[in-house]
C-alpha cells in the first residue's frame, strides 16, 4: 500500500512538532496509543549496562551473556538454573517500579479523553501507572503470568507470590526444586505467558481485551483521531506500526504521530496528516504537558 521512500522530521529541534501535537491533543476526539520497548526503555526498562549489572553480574560471570535479553534465552542446564535467572528477570522488569515517571506523564496527557492502548510490552506499567484495564491490550503477553508450556488448556496463572518466593529462596543462581512450577491441570511444567511461538495462550482476558479494543476502533474509525505511536520497532510492526499507517490514510480527519528515538519517520503518502518527533519519550511527554 504505501511507497518505500519515507519522511521523517526533526533529529534536534522539534518545537514545532511538539507545538502541533498539543493542538491535535487539544482537539483530537480519540487517542489511540499504540506504545512499543522504546516507551519502556525510556521510563527506565533498559536490558543493558548498569542496570544489568545491578541485577545480573553474577549469571554474567558465570554463563558469559552481557544483557538480559540474551540471558532468557541462554540454554540453562537445569530448571532450577533457569528458573533463578527467569525470577529475578521477572521480578525487576514486572515487580519493581519504573526508574522514571514516563507512564505516569502520558496518563496525565491523556485521562480526560477517550483513549485505548495497544502495546506490544509485557510489563504491566500501564496498570501500574493508573490507566483502565478496560482501555488496555497486550497483546503480546504478561511477565506476571505463567501458561502451560504444552498448553493443556487457555488457562494463566498469576505469578506474583512463587516469583517473590523464587527470588528469595534462590542460592548459587539455583532456585530450590520444590519451587519449579508446574500446570496444576495435567502437571506439565509451566513457562512465561509470551508470544514467542504457536504455543502461546490467549486466554479470556486477553480475548474480551482484543474484542474491546476491536469494538473502540470501529465505534470511532471517523472521528478526529490521534494514533500516538510511542517507541515502536520493526519486530512486530503489523501488531501496530502499519494498522496505524493504514487507519490514517482510510481517515482524512486522522492524525498519525510517531515519538520515537531514531526511528520517528511516516510513509510519504500519510505525510500532510503525520508528525514525526525524533526524541526521548519521557522528555517530549514532559513538554507536552
Amino acid at each position: 500500500m504505501f511507497s518505500k521512500i519515507w519522511t521523517t522530521e526533526s533529529t534536534k529541534s522539534c518545537s514545532k512538532q511538539i507545538g502541533q501535537l498539543k493542538e491535535v491533543l487539544s482537539y483530537a476526539d480519540t487517542i489511540v496509543i499504540g506504545a512499543g520497548a522504546g516507551l519502556s526503555a525510556s521510563a527506565g526498562f533498559v536490558y543493558t549496562g548498569e542496570r544489568f549489572n545491578k541485577y545480573f553480574s553474577d549469571f554474567e560471570a558465570k554463563y558469559g551473556f552481557h544483557d538480559m535479553y540474551s540471558g532468557g534465552f541462554y540454554p540453562y542446564s537445569t530448571p532450577e538454573e533457569h528458573w533463578a535467572y527467569w525470577s529475578r528477570y521477572i521480578y525487576v522488569n514486572r515487580y519493581m517500579d519504573a526508574p522514571k515517571p514516563v507512564y505516569q506523564e502520558l496518563l496525565e496527557l491523556v485521562k480526560e479523553k477517550d483513549y485505548f492502548v495497544i502495546t506490544t510490552n509485557v510489563d504491566h506499567q500501564f496498570q501500574k501507572a493508573g490507566f483502565d484495564k478496560k482501555r488496555l491490550f497486550y497483546t503480546q503477553g504478561d511477565y506476571g503470568l505463567f501458561q502451560c508450556s504444552v498448553p493443556c488448556g487457555i488457562d494463566t496463572y498469576e505469578n506474583e507470590d512463587i516469583i517473590r518466593r523464587m527470588m528469595n529462596e534462590q542460592k548459587d543462581m539455583k532456585i530450590p526444586t520444590e519451587l519449579i512450577p508446574k500446570c496444576p491441570k495435567c502437571g506439565k511444567p509451566l513457562t512465561m505467558n509470551l508470544r514467542s511461538d504457536d504455543k502461546f495462550v490467549e486466554d479470556g482476558g486477553w480475548i474480551k481485551a482484543a474484542e474491546r479494543y476491536e469494538n473502540f476502533l470501529r465505534t470511532r474509525k471517523n472521528q478526529k483521531v490521534l494514533l500516538l505511536e510511542l517507541g515502536v520497532g520493526y519486530n512486530t510492526p503489523v501488531i501496530i506500526k502499519y494498522p496505524f499507517w493504514q487507519m490514517t490514510a482510510k481517515n482524512s480527519k486522522a492524525t498519525y504521530a510517531c515519538i520515537n528515538s531514531g526511528e520517528a519517520i511516516c510513509p510519504k503518502e500519510i505525510e500532510k496528516q503525520s508528525i514525526c518527533i525524533d526524541g526521548d519519550i519521557g522528555e517530549i511527554l514532559k513538554n507536552l504537558r
